[in-house]
Formats: C-alpha cells, sequence, structure tokens
C-alpha cells in the first residue's frame, strides 16, 4: 500500500490465515474490488495465477 501510495481500505489476510479458515474460499484469487463494490479484477486461481503485477495495474487504472 505505501509503495503505491493507497489511501484505499485493503484487506489482507493475517499470517495465521483467520479469513482463509474462517470463509474457505477456494481456489485462492487476487480480487480488486472498486468503490461501488464491483469486482475490477479477478485473478486467476492461485498460486500459480497469481499475477500482482495486473492487480497493480488494476488499481492504478481506479485511481486515475
Amino acid at each position: 500500500m505505501k509503495d503505491l501510495k493507497l489511501s484505499i481500505p485493503c484487506l489482507v489476510d493475517d499470517m495465521e490465515n483467520t479469513a482463509q479458515k474462517a470463509y474457505a474460499g477456494w481456489p485462492d484469487r487476487i480480487y480488486v474490488v472498486d468503490k461501488e463494490g464491483k469486482v475490477a479484477y479477478k485473478g486467476e486461481p492461485g498460486p500459480r495465477g497469481f499475477k500482482p503485477a495486473d492487480a497493480e495495474a488494476a488499481l492504478k487504472k481506479l485511481l486515475e
């Protein structure tokens, strides 16, 4: 968040995987949700499908 200078809310699971254990989302994906609550970016199933650069590009586009 600091590198991208984001001031929007971001949610990241903790090191104990509390959210993953509570919601058991499968397959893992990276999502970017816009301020209206719509999915602006939906990554491919992880971990091989994780493309942080694509998520970063989606975030930057939303911030334009």
